[in-house]
């Protein structure tokens, strides 16, 4: 592919939604700082986000907000969907960063997220039919571990999660198996940071994996420190269908982050932080949710076949 192109498309990839931000504190049913990094399903033929929402003692919980159009009138739920338990000491400070996929196996929602304690972060799975109940199943990792997902059917016979964890100051994302989403094991790097380049401090996964005739494809964030702080912009990779711990591409560019002022100006500036992505297999049409400046959630759409070509697939 020409670099021209190649820089030029990285630019326009994506559209932001022009009434962004979509989802405040200030339209929220009950005081708090701040909604941001939501999960995204479609369920019942709806859009519902699970928001991660910090209330004023800076501990996070997690509430649902319905659309209809996943674009606008969102619907918030009056009571968090899930909340800390005080009986669960990896809960003491709160729940974060939901990502949801429906497992076909099990014919259920996993919803995986970070618990936060004086311990660290960790990586927790609860799962649900109906975003009614839910069911806990207990933290899945050791700390310090974050932005994980599972992929939405089983490689072989094995369960596979995409997790964040920190070893001696890295931040990498690797990837773990398990027979039955307990014991895990064969952890492996899988896109590791770049020394010097857009995300050479940290990387986390965005949004669970999605399934395209091509591979998986993957958006993440890469993090690079800066004097004035640290930026968080997105870049995509592609893994093979059968084998996922195998990169078929990565990025050079980021291909989305922060430009417009809500992106720029919030509790944590220069922050664009994917964690909720919906594709549409006839229109093509993927909606990315990212919280932005972790202060609010917002929306920008791009198409899957631009996404592939952008990264050699052809």
């Amino acid at each position: 592919m020409n670099k021209d192109v190649e820089y030029q498309t990285a630019d326009v990839l994506f559209d932001r939604y022009g009434d962004n931000p979509i989802i405040t504190p200030a339209g929220w049913p009950y005081l708090v700082n701040a909604t941001f990094n939501p999960g995204a399903v479609e369920h019942n033929d709806e859009t519902l986000l699970l928001v991660r929402v910090e209330d004023m003692r800076g501990f996070s919980h997690l509430t649902i907000a319905r659309s209809k159009d996943g674009r606008s009138d969102w619907v918030i739920e009056e009571e968090p969907f899930l909340q800390p338990d005080p009986n669960i000491e990896e809960e003491q400070w709160g729940i974060e960063d939901p990502r949801i996929v429906w497992m076909e196996d099990m014919e259920e929602y996993a919803i995986t997220y970070v618990s936060f304690s004086a311990g660290g972060p960790t990586v927790s799975l609860a799962t649900t039919k109906d975003f009614q109940s839910v069911e806990r199943k207990g933290t899945l990792l050791p700390p310090e571990d974050k932005d994980a997902a599972l992929f939405p059917r089983m490689i072989g016979d094995r369960y596979v999660l995409i997790h964040r964890p920190v070893i001696r100051g890295e931040a990498h994302i690797w990837m773990s198996f398990s027979p039955d989403l307990k014991y895990w094991g064969d952890h492996r790097i899988l896109l590791p940071v770049r020394p010097g380049w857009w995300d050479c401090s940290r990387v986390g996964l965005g949004p669970p994996p999605i399934e395209t005739n091509d591979g998986w494809l993957v958006l993440y964030h890469g993090v690079r420190k800066t004097a004035s702080g640290s930026l968080y912009r997105v870049g995509l990779a592609l893994l093979d269908l059968n084998e996922p711990w195998k990169v078929i591409r990565r990025s050079s560019h980021w291909v989305f982050g922060p430009r417009r002022p809500y992106e720029r100006i919030g509790d944590v500036p220069g922050v664009t932080f994917p964690t909720g992505a919906i594709a549409n297999r006839r229109t093509r049409e993927l909606r990315m949710y990212y919280g932005a400046t972790d202060s609010t959630v917002c929306l920008a759409t791009s198409n899957l076949d631009a996404m592939l070509e952008y990264l050699g697939i052809e």
